[in-house]
């Protein structure tokens, strides 16, 4: 593989950070202190003009401090020249800042080239995180940004960010700028590399659902540029610290601890499950061992079809007479609250639930959302067999 061996995560740790601009009666960011763990992901989120970006800027030096410190690890930014801060410092904002005029691959190269990398290494390098981030590289190395979608500049925002093995990311409203639907595709996308590649990331959002979702920890900070509330998201939305954190987080605190639980977290109920030509009979037996009444037809490799209709167990073998397609199918890696809205746009109280080769996992069902919702521990959602008695 090209480039260095993993980096290691390091701690971030902000030390009294305050920012206050000449001529401005109130600080940017007013004596910030928090520490990031190695490895996770605190997420800034707070209203316009309450400092989260600036107290992200801070970190490789864009925006320098007035008083106070950040740490990397055990060394204060303040003793690192900005130039090479920045180089190891990985960053994504929300318009890419991509080269329009280079290559996909000159782009995910641009810093690798300052640190004089051979071509070789390069080229092995800009291969393996085009990959990484779901690009073909035969595809898409020679291509150009305005040749790509937005979620596809995206990607490659990613991958240059990451070409350096950087041990710490900055990731400034980085999907703010795409639509909904590919959105939620590059967040769960992200969720899962950064599983892989535990980096230390510093993400500045300023919508509470997407830090709930993102987050290991939340620092909900106010007008003023001070931290109203440091936390997991399971405990912000338990115990808000104040009246601000609890009209930011919102009313339907229930529904958002819904962002909490991944569909893979919850039992799933079992459907019985056929293929084009299977014993009418075996399939009956099937319904009566499952969770469903209702058969789902799927393919040779287990991707779902539809779901049977009576005519199509009427022969002795299963026919292809649906009731009704297999959608919407919703993946493992999906949150639930997410899970949950697409059921609700189908206007069904069941969803086939796929893994990532496509594959059946289970089914989810409105029911064990409703459970979901009732439930104090997020952590605690019942198996069908429990909902059903």
């Amino acid at each position: 593989m090209g480039g260095p061996a993993h980096s290691s995560a390091e701690t971030l740790t902000f030390r009294d950070a305050t920012k206050h601009y000449p001529g401005s009666p109130t600080p940017a960011v007013d004596g910030l202190s928090l520490e990031v763990p190695a490895g996770e992901i605190c997420v800034l989120v707070g209203p316009s003009g309450c400092g989260k970006t600036t107290a992200m800027r801070m970190v490789n030096r864009m925006i320098d401090i007035t008083s106070g410190d950040i740490l990397l690890g055990d060394r204060s930014v303040k003793d690192r020249k900005p130039a090479e801060l920045r180089r190891e410092i990985g960053y994504v904002i929300q318009q890419i800042g991509l080269f329009p005029h280079r290559t996909i691959a000159d782009n995910v190269a641009t810093v690798p080239k300052l640190l004089g990398w051979d071509k070789k290494r390069i080229t092995s390098r800009v291969d393996e995180l085009l990959e990484l981030v779901g690009l073909a590289p035969h595809e898409m190395r020679s291509r150009f940004p305005a040749q790509l979608s937005g979620g596809q500049r995206q990607r490659v925002g990613v991958a240059r960010a990451l070409a350096v093995d950087p041990s710490v990311m900055l990731m400034d409203e980085p999907f703010g700028a795409i639509d909904p639907i590919n959105r939620e595709r590059l967040q769960n996308e992200f969720l899962r590399l950064q599983a892989e590649l535990r980096k230390t990331i510093v993400f500045v959002t300023h919508d509470i659902d997407e830090a709930i979702k993102m987050g290991d920890r939340i620092a909900i900070m106010q007008e003023g540029g001070r931290l109203a509330q440091y936390a997991p998201p399971a405990e912000l939305l338990m115990s808000p610290a104040s009246e601000f954190v609890e009209d930011f987080v919102g009313a339907d605190r229930a529904l958002k601890r819904l962002a909490l639980q991944r569909v893979r977290d919850i039992d799933l109920w079992t459907a019985p499950t056929c293929r084009v030509g299977d014993s009418t009979d075996e399939v009956r037996r099937r319904i009566a061992d499952a969770d469903i009444d209702i058969p789902l037809l799927v393919d040779e490799h287990g991707h779902p079809i539809g779901w049977l209709s009576e005519r199509g167990l009427t022969g002795e073998r299963v026919r292809e007479e649906l009731r009704s397609r297999a959608e919407p199918t919703v993946d493992l890696d999906d949150i639930l609250r997410d899970a949950l809205s697409d059921l609700l746009a189908a206007d069904t109280l069941y969803g086939p639930v796929v893994d990532a080769q496509g594959r059946l996992a289970g089914v989810l069902s409105m029911q064990v959302i409703s459970s979901a919702l009732t439930i104090t521990d997020p952590g605690n959602v019942p198996a069908p067999a429990d909902l059903a008695s």
